[in-house]
């Protein structure tokens, strides 16, 4: 089974809000996922991304695929997270 990691739009018309998750290659992107793997809100300045690392990183090591748009908000997420200090 091929995965990809990708968005999946929720919310209200006009007003985005993206599931980052982890599904099928031939299923439609409102179909049932694998795993959830975070959230992403473009309306916020800057835009909000909230992800689990861990399971992200299973999945990368498992052989799911990243989309191109999933991928560059994972770049932007891992580079926000490594320049915000632990508390």
């Amino acid at each position: 089974m091929a995965t990809r990691i990708r968005l999946q739009r929720i919310g209200a018309k006009k007003n985005a809000f993206y599931r980052i998750v982890v599904a099928d290659q031939l299923t439609a992107p409102s179909s049932k996922v694998v795993d959830y793997l975070g959230t992403y809100d473009p309306h916020k300045n800057p835009p909000e991304v909230k992800m689990d690392f861990v399971r992200l990183d299973e999945w990368l090591s498992k052989g799911a695929t990243p989309t191109e748009k999933s991928a560059a908000i994972i770049r932007k997420a891992r580079k926000l997270s490594a320049s915000t200090p632990a508390e």
